[in-house]
């Protein structure tokens, strides 16, 4: 039996990202991973879908643009094979950075399916049906988590789709209707729109990124009207069905019942975590209802020695949240001075066309803790970098607390907005206000000048509008 200080269950952004601080504290660490280093983010998610989202921001310019631009073509023609075949190049780049920089840090890899058989043990079974056996004083739990499938829907793959069937085929279909407008679902409709199919975004709740402030929902679906996708809120799915063209999906909205047909429908409803059949019950682990694994601040689970970090903690389902927690952890295990994670604060990015980023408090949400809220907003379109880009669509909004321009929480919606979010996180995580962002000199013309303008609003002496 090989002895470690950290077992890492779960090779994700969450789990690669806690060895590796491990490590760097001076404790032998191993990974498990049933599939792949990196993970889902790495391989099948984020990343190659951020490459798909850069073919297709070049793609709808050819398609659509092309004469703002000065340039035309009288036969284009666009290959989204070779698209994903750069997302899949893309990726695996990555993925052998994850691998160098396991050997880097002396960090052991043991590939397959992990189950605790003691609070200290690890039994790790490889796709020959070998057994290996691991113990460790400290077990961490970072196994992520798939797709929601509600009874009653078949996910084959072809017609019926999740994310990772879409982002690994090469075909282009000629219609898609998208079941959730969460992320998933607006990121593959704005890439499969790009390229001239025909989308339709099924959403269960009153605006499109529901979870988002109302004003940054609205604007997305202007911006998606105008670009063609159509989107049916306020509709539940009822059934879904395959049929020998594609499939039909049964929505209703206030009783009203219709049915839409498409070459393929997308699941992109949300995610269930993957904490079973890992041992966790047996050795004592509080569970959630919902599946997901009980923590305190430190990342620790009821049980002294195990660990829980990521997408199957449920805190918050994302990439950097869960790496985040991974660094904490391992800082706890080590014994060296952390932080405290607000989740609430964390970034939120979501790259469909417009892009959106936020953070923090709604408008609304701070009205409801009592806050007097002052707001600060500037539109891209009075932005010269935007104007020059041809891109300005949007705005950057900052809600603050009134009394001491305390920055509550920032929503943007516009070009490269997920790349100027992180000044304003910064600013609120240091306890600057509005104040000395205006007072901060912005480059010029940069597209962070709306950052500049929207907190002298805030701050009550707008410059350029």
């Amino acid at each position: 039996m090989s002895n470690y200080d950290v077992i890492v269950i779960g090779a994700g952004p969450a789990g690669y990202v806690c060895a590796i601080r491990a490590a760097q504290l001076g404790q032998k660490v191993a990974i498990v991973d049933k599939q792949w280093l990196g993970g889902v983010c790495l391989n099948v998610g984020c990343v190659p879908s951020k490459s798909l989202l850069k073919n297709a921001e070049v793609a709808h310019t050819l398609r659509e643009r092309g004469k703002d631009f000065g340039f035309s073509f009288e036969n284009l023609k666009l290959d989204f094979g070779a698209a994903v075949k750069r997302s899949r190049q893309v990726s695996d780049r990555l993925t052998k950075g994850v691998g160098f920089l396991m050997r880097k840090n002396n960090i052991d890899v043991h590939m397959g399916a992990a189950r605790l058989t003691a609070p200290d043990k690890v039994a790790v079974t490889d796709k020959d049906g070998k057994v290996t056996e691991l113990q460790a004083k400290n077990i961490i739990v970072a196994t992520g988590a798939r797709t929601s499938i509600p009874r009653g829907w078949t996910v084959d793959g072809q017609k019926v789709l999740t994310y990772l069937e879409a982002i690994l085929q090469e075909k282009q279909p000629a219609s898609v209707i998208v079941i959730g407008s969460g992320a998933i679902g607006v990121e593959f409709s704005t890439v499969w729109n790009s390229y001239g199919v025909d989308v339709t975004i099924v959403e269960m709740l009153p605006h499109l990124v529901p979870l988002e402030d109302e004003e940054v929902s609205v604007e997305l679906e202007k911006a998606f009207k105008k670009r063609g996708i159509k989107a049916l809120t306020n509709h539940r799915v009822e059934s879904i069905e395959t049929t020998e063209a594609g499939v039909r999906v049964k929505v209703s909205s206030e009783g009203v019942e219709k049915v839409i047909e498409a070459e393929q429908a997308l699941v992109a409803i949300g995610f269930s975590p993957n904490s079973r059949d890992l041992g966790l019950e047996e050795a004592g682990v509080k569970i959630s209802e919902r599946g997901f694994i009980e923590i305190d601040e430190r990342m620790a689970t009821n049980v002294p020695g195990i660990w829980a970090i990521g997408d199957v903690t449920g805190k918050l389902m994302l990439a950097h949240s869960g790496s985040a927690q991974g660094i904490v952890c391992a800082e706890h295990i080590g014994g060296v001075e952390t932080v405290a994670l607000n989740y609430e604060m964390m970034p939120h990015c979501t790259y469909c066309q417009p892009q959106i980023a936020s953070f923090g408090l709604t408008e609304a949400k701070a009205k409801e803790r009592g806050y007097d809220v002052k707001v600060g907003r500037f539109n891209f379109q009075a932005n010269g970098k935007a104007l020059g880009l041809g891109d300005y669509a949007g705005w950057a909004k900052i809600v603050t607390d009134a009394r001491y321009g305390e920055i509550l929480g920032a929503h943007l919606i516009g070009p490269e907005v997920t790349e100027l979010l992180p000044e304003l996180t910064l600013a609120q995580m240091m306890e600057l206000t509005v104040t000395e962002i205006a007072r901060n000199v912005h480059a010029h013309p940069t597209l962070s000048e709306v950052l500049m303008e929207a907190a002298h609003g805030a701050a009550g002496h707008t410059i350029h509008s």
